[in-house]
């Protein structure tokens, strides 16, 4: 059966440190997954500015498109990791969907960050809508390994992030730099030389999961820098052909690097030091691993439809589904579902764990679980800000 290297956490610490603590397991990203967050011109969006019109209030439905099929890659990847390892072909298929879900969630972050600055209205929804579901979702994440897997040694810790929380406090950081990022000639080389000394940087550690804050910042600042007429181009007819043979180049090239290809490269949680790779070669992959995010990036972007659709309504609700999702993959895995029913890593298995983990998924972005998870997701905190002077 075929069985390839990975690199699914950090470099080995010694013994009784902190990270003996927690879990050994991938370093996320998902949730694309974050979700993204909702456009800076919607109501309720962390860090949008209250809507000047009716005109202003209403969502352009290509972009809930794009979360609503990004959360679902998210989700049936992260379904994916228990059950791939005897599957080249899902392995293979799994690095497509890693090389781009992530940075496509994060450059459509940083398209509505555009406007964000440090006015008391946005720095307070940035605190209801990131940093305060951030704090509630670290702490049920920890509780739920800590009861449900029978680890009552698991810490509750804010400085490292569990599983698919990382993206809430990166968002955050990402979020309150925007202005200088806004301010500077060129941020996106900045953005990425910072990344690149980031991937050679084996002294960060864990605390607010940095290396993937650095190692994603040119996404955001990326997305900062687009403009309306830039999501035109790329849903031309043209780059939709194009496309094509792009990921089946991408395919081809992603099989038969499987078996070689250390899957840490593409969580951008760790050094190329911690993964025993040359110090140089996080500068290389860095850069590669950019460009060839941002080409299926593109290309998945070109054939997000344009139009109102059934789900484009739960493209509102990502940030449930992002949230919650993990709850039932790690709910499994701590089960011992995956190890119980062994032919869920069969290709008919394979099938029925996509499916189940994108019709969930989908559940979860459903306005009704939005509703009665907005006390978590966007709370109402009037009672713990001052009144805005010029509002008095």
């Amino acid at each position: 059966m075929f069985q390839a290297p990975s690199v699914f956490q950090r470099a080995p610490l010694p013994p009784a440190t902190r990270e003996s603590t927690r879990e050994s397991e991938p370093r996320h990203e998902q949730t694309l997954t974050a979700t993204a967050p909702r456009p800076a011109t919607e109501p309720g969006a962390p860090g949008a500015a209250a809507p000047a019109s009716a005109a202003a209030r209403k969502r352009d439905p290509y972009f809930d498109n794009v979360k609503y099929l990004a959360i679902v890659l998210v989700a049936v990847a992260h379904a994916w990791e228990p059950v791939m390892d005897g599957s080249r072909a899902t392995r293979a298929l799994y690095m497509i969907v890693y090389t781009f879900h992530m940075p496509a969630f994060i450059l459509i972050s940083g398209y509505f960050s555009r406007s964000f600055d440090m006015t008391p209205s946005k720095v307070k929804r940035l605190i209801t809508g990131v940093a305060v579901p951030y704090v509630l979702f670290e702490t049920a994440y920890s509780l739920f390994k800590r009861y449900a897997d029978d680890s009552p040694d698991m810490a509750i810790s804010l400085l490292d992030p569990f599983f698919l929380t990382w993206f809430l406090i990166a968002l955050f950081i990402w979020r309150v730099t925007t202005p200088i990022w806004r301010t500077l000639r060129h941020p996106l080389p900045v953005a990425l030389a910072i990344a690149v000394l980031a991937s050679v940087s084996p002294d960060i550690g864990d605390d607010l999961d940095l290396q993937r804050v650095l190692q994603f910042l040119p996404f955001f600042v990326l997305g900062l820098l687009l403009k309306p007429e830039h999501f035109q181009l790329v849903r031309r007819r043209e780059v939709r052909l194009l496309s094509v043979p792009l990921f089946a180049g991408a395919l081809l090239f992603a099989y038969w690097i499987a078996p070689r290809m250390q899957l840490g490269w593409l969580y951008r949680a760790n050094s190329a030091q911690e993964m025993d790779a040359p110090w140089w070669s996080g500068a290389v992959m860095t850069l590669a691993m950019f460009g060839c995010a941002l080409a299926l990036t593109i290309g998945f972007l070109a054939w997000v439809p344009g139009r109102a659709r059934w789900f484009t309504v739960l493209g509102a609700g990502t940030i449930c589904g992002y949230l919650l999702h993990g709850f039932l993959i790690k709910g499994a895995e701590y089960a011992g579902l995956f190890d119980r029913y062994t032919w869920l890593s069969d290709p008919v298995g394979l099938v029925v764990v996509s499916l189940a983990a994108a019709v969930a998924v989908t559940l979860m972005c459903t306005p009704l679980v939005g509703r009665a998870l907005k006390w978590a997701t966007e709370p109402d905190m009037t009672w713990a800000f001052r009144k805005d002077p010029a509002k008095r």
